[in-house]
């Protein structure tokens, strides 16, 4: 399942790119127009300007922008920022993690199969296909 984190992470690169006019948006336009609480948007823009997404800038005429184009960005590489995997489930997430089952499970591959074409499907569609 994709978390706010994810969900919320999309919302603000759109809005980044809608409302692009070469200037920092400030967080607060941003959590008003989104309807997200800017305290929890602080979290958000924290960990993508950490992960590269968007640079920030404080003090007046500060805020947040794309660091690329938007057809630059793919929506697996935002969801993967925000949510650390977007796999179905843990013994796929977590590549430490030991299923006793591993060797004799008949729906692994099926998980396998799945998360390739979910991976497949965000990893084509860009930032600019939501605009």
């Amino acid at each position: 399942m994709i978390s706010t984190k994810g969900r919320y992470g999309l919302r603000v690169m759109i809005d980044l790119a809608k409302n692009d006019n070469g200037s920092y948006i400030p967080l607060k336009d941003i959590a008003d127009r989104q309807e997200i609480s800017k305290k929890y948007l602080e979290i958000i823009v924290k960990k993508m300007v950490e992960g590269g997404l968007v640079k920030g800038s404080s003090g007046k005429g500060g805020g947040y922008k794309l660091v690329k184009k938007p057809e630059k960005y793919t929506v697996g590489e935002i969801l993967t920022l925000m949510e650390g995997t977007i796999s179905s489930v843990a013994c796929l997430a977590d590549k430490d993690y030991d299923c006793p089952r591993k060797k004799k499970c008949e729906t692994l591959p099926m998980w396998k199969e799945f998360d390739k074409i979910v991976h497949d499907y965000f990893y084509k569609k860009k930032l600019s296909d939501l605009l």
